[in-house]
């Protein structure tokens, strides 16, 4: 096998691929096997990618997309044994990493967002969703809440958005998600949208980027601070209730959990 041959497989077997075009990182959630589900090493490509982004002088910022017609289904619910704790100090790791990263990290979505997926994009300075885009807060009907993800979530929806969503587990498109501040803008060609705005930002010196990333980022990364420990702590102890194994048990046996039941109408 050549060198160039064993690189292309490499690159294949890749759950994120990185890509560098005209000044920007682009970061392809490619694991269609799980719909681009949150595991381990999922976590580990994209803060690999990350610091690689970080690290080149010729990086102004970073994209973060996908393939296929999920950007993020959430958590991967395969890899539910084992320490709960590390799994989620490793996200919130991977979501302080997207905040703290001085050069912006737009999200450019044309698909199903859940869960995880949602916290992903909430730490994202930009988001552009396409019309195949949808979104929701899932943890709810799986006996579970959106422990650490309301630390990039929370500071971009308004609070009656907040309560709805986080409460009724109900999906919503990309017009709702840009009403409510979730998303940036809803576009019919986000590739489109998003080079444009990758334009705008290729107008601005790295300097006065970082600097006012730094003023868009200080609150948010102030309840990293003060809440990280706190709510992996309620997220451990959700996750190993009997209602959450109640819940994701139903949702890999697609049948609904013991206390959902059908609406009652006159």
């Amino acid at each position: 096998m050549s060198n160039g041959q064993h690189m292309t497989d490499v690159e294949a077997d890749r759950y994120v691929r990185y890509e560098v075009n005209r000044g920007f990182a682009t970061l392809t959630l490619d694991s269609p096997h799980n719909r681009n589900a949150i595991s381990g090493r999922l976590v580990d490509e994209l803060l690999q990618g990350l610091r690689d982004a970080a690290a080149d002088i010729d990086v102004r910022g970073v994209v973060l997309t996908h393939t296929g017609g999920t950007f993020c289904a959430g958590a991967d619910l395969s890899e539910t044994s084992g320490d709960v704790g590390s799994r989620t100090r490793q996200m919130a790791e991977l979501l302080r990493a997207i905040v703290e990263l001085p050069k912006p990290v737009i999200a450019r979505i044309d698909g199903h967002v859940r869960a995880g997926g949602m916290g992903l994009v909430g730490a994202c300075d930009l988001a552009v969703a396409g019309p195949r885009s949808t979104f929701a807060l899932t943890e709810v009907r799986l006996g579970l809440a959106a422990s650490i993800i309301s630390l990039t979530v929370l500071p971009r929806i308004d609070s009656r958005a907040a309560s709805r969503y986080l409460l009724t587990g109900e999906k919503f498109g990309a017009h709702e998600a840009e009403a409510i501040g979730l998303i940036s803008e809803s576009a019919e060609d986000p590739e489109d949208t998003v080079e444009e705005l990758l334009d705008q930002l290729r107008q601005a010196s790295p300097q006065g980027l970082a600097e006012s990333k730094t003023l868009t980022t200080r609150g948010v990364l102030a309840d990293f601070d003060r809440y990280t420990d706190e709510l992996t702590a309620q997220s451990a102890r959700l996750f190993e209730s009997e209602e959450a194994r109640e819940g994701m048990m139903a949702f890999l046996q697609k049948r609904p959990p013991r206390w959902a039941s059908g609406p009652v109408r006159g």
